[in-house]
């Protein structure tokens, strides 16, 4: 880095700016080749061009040094690659031994030049002048070296000019999302935009952030989830909308969760949970079409998301798994006993709602490789979701698993305020009594309800975990500058 700066001083002491603001190009890699690709090996033209790109390759010797220089990428193309030839006899000595001396791997230059091909056939500028673009004052990683993993996460930027992956990554995510938009759009979906500092946090069991507001001295949370809020637009007669946004949840960081992460929720008037669930699976097949296909290679099988999308109940597919009917009526020691058998630790302070859901994701739920809607959960599952038309004790709502992971989540939407307010005193109580994931009761929701809402379905789908179902990669990939743990320094 000291030889560097050097070179950026002795740069700017020349009167040759290290960051200019405008270097003249006049086409892009790709363009070149896309121009002048047809040339064979050894031709030669009089067209001359000005590129410009990092350095990601350099060779030399003593009157003809090479370069590769590589320019951006966007959601279709991959990041263009170049040749660069300087002669001696082109560019003069003094040019030439300040390319030696000042330019390195990883600066960014411009060279204008003859667009030729080489006698090996390889397209190039042959440079008739250059100029520093961007110097680099850190050094780049090698082409052929493999990042650590900690290191593609953490420099992502450094990732993303040495790994295709990383860039084909990226651009899947804009793919997807844009796919999203579009199902959604088609069906004349709203796309809205909700508040992201919330007094009350609400719409999901999880942790919050606590931040304060200094403008009004108040204490605020990160949103948690979108429902709330969409669902007030709903009441004012938004019949269909949408969000797709950041939510944030104070807990565990691992290979399928992040403290920051990226949601889709819609609501759909006059749908339920059977609406919301052909919805769901139009984004995710809509979204599989884009990049590439709906079969889906993984190391335990084949996802065929062309296949059948089961339904499956809650107690009777924990009921098949071990071996013993498992009801609404089962008692919180049964199930219990249920969890010794098969080795599993429960929370002693676990109601037999709790247990049977903790229990059908240890046991069932792993096992589930294609697309299966798990449904007719307990009340306790979703707070917000509507009572069971054929079932007291169950509600209407689903989890979409794909890969043996949630992928999303479904419901036909509680929109009684007598019954929403009795399930959020509830879980305000359990707010008071320690529960840090409970949410709190939300008397202005409250009172958007007792205006009265429309029934509705409404659908929750986690985009980072469809990009990690379609790449088979962990969260910390998926998101493009994920949330890590700092360095200590020392």
């Amino acid at each position: 880095m000291r030889f560097r700066s050097a070179k950026r001083e002795q740069l700017a002491g020349s009167g040759r700016p290290p960051y200019p603001v405008d270097v003249g190009r006049t086409h892009s890699l790709g363009e070149v080749r896309q121009i002048w690709g047809h040339l064979t090996a050894g031709e030669e033209t009089q067209d001359v061009v000005t590129v410009a790109g990092r350095v990601v390759f350099i060779r030399n010797t003593g009157k003809l040094c090479f370069a590769t220089l590589q320019d951006g990428f966007d959601t279709e193309h991959p990041a263009g690659r170049l040749q660069v030839m300087l002669s001696l006899a082109e560019v003069g000595q003094e040019a030439l031994d300040d390319w030696k001396s000042l330019v390195d791997l990883g600066d960014h230059v411009a060279v204008t030049g003859r667009v030729i091909s080489s006698r090996r056939g390889e397209l190039s500028v042959m440079a008739s002048s250059w100029q520093m673009a961007s110097k680099a004052l850190r050094p780049m990683p090698v082409l052929h070296k493999e990042l650590a993993e900690e290191t593609r996460v953490r420099q992502r930027y450094v990732d993303l000019t040495v790994r295709e992956a990383a860039r084909d990554l990226l651009r899947d995510r804009a793919k997807v999302t844009r796919s999203i938009r579009q199902t959604l759009d088609s069906r004349n979906f709203l796309e809205v935009e909700t508040p992201i500092l919330q007094p009350i946090h609400g719409g999901a069991a999880a942790r919050p952030f606590h931040t304060h507001l200094n403008a009004f001295d108040t204490d605020m949370t990160l949103r948690i989830a979108l429902e709330l809020y969409l669902k007030r637009a709903m009441v004012g007669g938004a019949d269909r909308v949408y969000e797709i946004g950041r939510v944030f949840r104070n807990e565990g960081v691992d290979s399928t969760h992040a403290p920051e992460f990226t949601m889709l929720e819609a609501y759909q008037a006059w749908g339920d949970q059977h609406s919301i669930a052909e919805l769901t699976q139009s984004i995710i097949v809509n979204a599989a079409d884009v990049l590439g296909g709906r079969q889906i290679e993984t190391p335990d099988g084949v996802i065929d998301l062309d296949g059948e999308w089961a339904w499956l109940g809650v107690y009777p597919g924990l009921s098949e798994k071990v071996g013993v009917e498992i009801t609404p009526d089962t008692t919180a020691d049964e199930l219990r006993r249920i969890a010794d058998d098969h080795d599993l630790t429960v929370d002693p302070a676990w109601d037999a709602e709790k247990l049977v859901i903790e229990l059908f994701g240890e046991l069932v739920e792993p096992g589930l490789l294609q697309p299966t809607f798990v449904c007719d959960y307990p009340p306790a599952a979703q707070p917000l979701a509507r009572p069971h038309r054929n079932g007291e004790r169950l509600i209407e709502a689903w989890d979409l698993i794909i890969g043996g992971m949630e992928r999303g989540t479904g419901f036909s939407e509680l929109i009684d305020p007598v019954i929403q307010r009795e399930r959020l005193t509830a879980q305000s109580l359990a707010a008071a009594a320690g529960d840090p994931e409970a949410m709190q009761l939300d008397e202005e929701f409250l009172a958007a309800l007792e205006f009265g809402a429309p029934p509705m379905g409404g659908l929750g789908l986690g985009v980072d975990r469809l990009l990690m179902l379609f790449t088979g990669v962990g969260i910390r990939e998926t998101i493009l500058f994920p949330l890590l743990k700092p360095r200590r320094e020392g």
